[in-house]
């Protein structure tokens, strides 16, 4: 399956260097693991907490398994080993001014957001991956939206040209039954 590219990439990219710790949640099947081996592959170790050998091992000895796994780092579905968020304190603390240090994923889950506020205030960015937008589907990640500056007047991409003519009508019976009324005039005098 080809990859497709996300417009979260650069604020990804920018958390990593800023912050120590980067967390990023979203519900299960919407691109963190895929995103992340995508952009960090190349210099990152990669360990996921969802298989059951590695799980145990982080929660029996996470000083071990922190050492087996030194910086830089992506842990993958941390959400099942909430004790480990305390070590990685710990070594984020030994060296704070190391920005991209861990990178961790959880699936979008209350739980996983209080244990990493608590134990990583400050020290973490908190980013949350949705499913694909209209412009990823559509190929142009980082074009701006039509009310965004920059954006040309047109939509560039089909697949939310539909999307975009749909917010311009809104649910209005007047402008869907008459559908060649000028609508932002009709919108600015309503």
């Amino acid at each position: 399956m080809p990859y497709i590219e996300r417009t979260l990439e650069p604020v990804i990219r920018r958390a990593v260097q800023e912050f120590p710790v980067v967390v990023l949640t979203g519900p299960r099947q919407s691109g963190k693991t895929t995103l992340l081996r995508h952009l960090f592959a190349a210099g990152y170790r990669y360990a996921s907490l969802d298989t059951l050998d590695v799980r145990a091992a982080a929660s029996d000895d996470p000083r071990g398994f922190l050492a087996l796994y030194p910086p830089p780092v992506i842990f993958d579905e941390v959400q099942y080993v909430p004790e480990l968020l305390s070590y990685i304190k710990e070594r984020v603390d030994a060296d704070r001014g190391r920005a991209g240090q861990y990178i961790l994923t959880g699936s979008q889950n209350l739980l996983l957001a209080r244990d990493v506020t608590e134990s990583l205030a400050g020290r973490a960015a908190m980013l949350r991956l949705l499913p694909l937008t209209y412009r990823e589907m559509g190929g142009v990640p980082h074009t701006p939206l039509p009310w965004e500056n920059g954006a040309s007047r047109e939509p560039t991409a089909p697949v939310y040209t539909h999307l975009w003519d749909s917010f311009l009508q809104g649910g209005y019976p007047e402008l869907a039954a008459n559908q060649g009324r000028d609508r932002t005039l009709w919108h600015a005098s309503a």
